[in-house]
């Protein structure tokens, strides 16, 4: 209809892109900025109102504090997200304001052309046709820069994602891995080292070896990495340096899944879901009978005190075991581990949270299952690591003594620095109770 008119149209369509971009990539940053402050917000609501968070806040009587923090990153999140939506806003403006632009620039070159009789043909209708066309050209090319913005916004929720995502496992099963029997097999740390950082070596040189069927215990100072030593047998954890082998075999090339159903621990921060103490049970055999689940209840002591809950096996437990004591709920868990009967049994600080008495009655029921089964204990108890067929000090990233309780005793090194200011007095403290009960 008229060449002059159509590119007269067609230059607008450059102007309509050159705003995407850079609005792409403002809202991708603000929105950004967004997740990364609503994030904070959700930990933030998770910590303060979960069952140990809520108990912390009241017992510090910061609830104030805590509402001033929750309503200070909303009103951040608030904030981000009001830019954002102007963002986007402005833009759809700016794109309006351009796509009004072509027809004007086409009314005036489309005038200029009739009074100065640049083209004879045109006519006001041909402008009109042109404008009308151009305008169906124009709604297209702008929905599809609006979807290119949009893409571009959606892309900060995705890097997120992805992040999560490319985050690479170094926990991973290895193809055709071992099933070697691990029972009664001896467990032997070579030249192991590890760190959490790059900047501290957590341990530097682990070397022991543990028989199998025998049970020996780990000492030191608090911090000095005991509980990542028995991590690495499990495999939550892999070493930096060295190698950990069960029967002769690194316990990288072993079946992860077959590796940790034969392994069990106990750890110190006893962990229930919020289900039914029978639910809890059998997480770790799944078809357990009703028999078996009280065999094991029986043994970790804690079946009378499940027959005797309204709702006796189907009592349930609240969040993170909230309705039970520190010592109930370890006994479940004790009782847990005995019903995955393992090969391998761990034990960090299983008896930290019983009192003298309930210890006294699961103590049987812990030496009767670590009878003939390879097991390795950390514990501050005096009790637990006289029982040791052998004992390891961890000090300084290496094991800085091993050997009987005596025999570390007259050596006057960690051990017996642990055994002066650890057991000696707790061994006092008995003998004075018991002397109190006596007279």
């Amino acid at each position: 209809m008229s060449w002059q008119l159509a590119l007269v149209g067609i230059v607008v369509i450059p102007l309509l892109i050159l705003p995407t971009r850079s609005v792409g990539e403002t809202r991708w940053k603000l929105l950004t900025e967004k997740q990364e402050k609503n994030d904070e917000m959700n930990q933030l609501i998770n910590e303060t109102l979960s069952v140990s968070g809520s108990i912390l806040v009241k017992l510090f009587t910061r609830e104030k504090q805590e509402y001033d923090r929750f309503v200070k990153m909303n009103e951040e999140v608030t904030q981000l997200s009001m830019k954002e939506s102007r963002s986007g806003q402005w833009f759809r403006v700016v794109m309006g304001m351009f796509t009004q632009l072509g027809p004007l620039l086409i009314y005036f070159a489309g005038g200029w052309f009739i009074i100065k009789n640049i083209d004879p043909t045109l006519s006001v209708g041909t402008i009109t046709a042109t404008v009308a066309l151009t305008n169906r050209l124009y709604r297209p090319v702008e929905s599809l820069l609006n979807i290119s913005v949009d893409f571009t916004r959606s892309l900060a929720l995705f890097t997120r994602i992805f992040a999560y995502f490319d985050k690479e496992n170094t926990i991973v099963s290895p193809k055709n891995g071992s099933r070697k029997p691990i029972q009664n097999k001896d467990i032997c740390y070579n030249h192991v080292s590890f760190s959490y950082t790059p900047e501290k070596s957590l341990l530097t040189d682990i070397n022991f070896v543990v028989p199998g069927g025998k049970m020996h215990a780990i000492v030191g100072p608090s911090g000095s990495g005991k509980s990542t030593v028995v991590n690495f047998i499990p495999r939550l954890y892999d070493v930096d340096g060295g190698s950990v082998s069960i029967g002769g075999v690194d316990v990288r090339k072993y079946n992860l899944t077959y590796l940790r159903e034969h392994i069990g621990v106990v750890t110190q921060d006893t962990y229930l879901f919020n289900g039914t103490i029978r639910e809890n049970l059998l997480y770790a055999k799944a078809d357990a009978t009703q028999e078996e689940l009280e065999a094991a209840c029986k043994t970790a002591s804690i079946h009378d005190f499940i027959v005797n809950q309204p709702d006796g096996y189907d009592t349930m437990v609240g969040n993170r075991g909230l309705k039970l004591s520190g010592g109930e709920k370890q006994r479940i868990s004790i009782a847990r581990v005995m019903l995955k009967n393992p090969d391998i049994l761990i034990l960090d600080e299983a008896t930290s949270a019983l009192d003298s008495i309930s210890e006294n009655a699961i103590q049987d029921a812990l030496e009767t299952m670590m009878k003939g089964r390879t097991s390795i204990v950390i514990a501050h108890r005096l009790s637990t690591i006289l029982k040791a067929d052998r004992i390891l000090v961890v000090k300084d990233g290496v094991i800085a003594e091993q050997g009987t309780h005596d025999d570390l005793l007259e050596r006057n090194g960690v051990y017996r620095d642990l055994y002066e200011t650890q057991f000696r007095k707790v061994i006092e403290y008995e003998a004075e109770h018991q002397d109190s009960e006596n007279g």
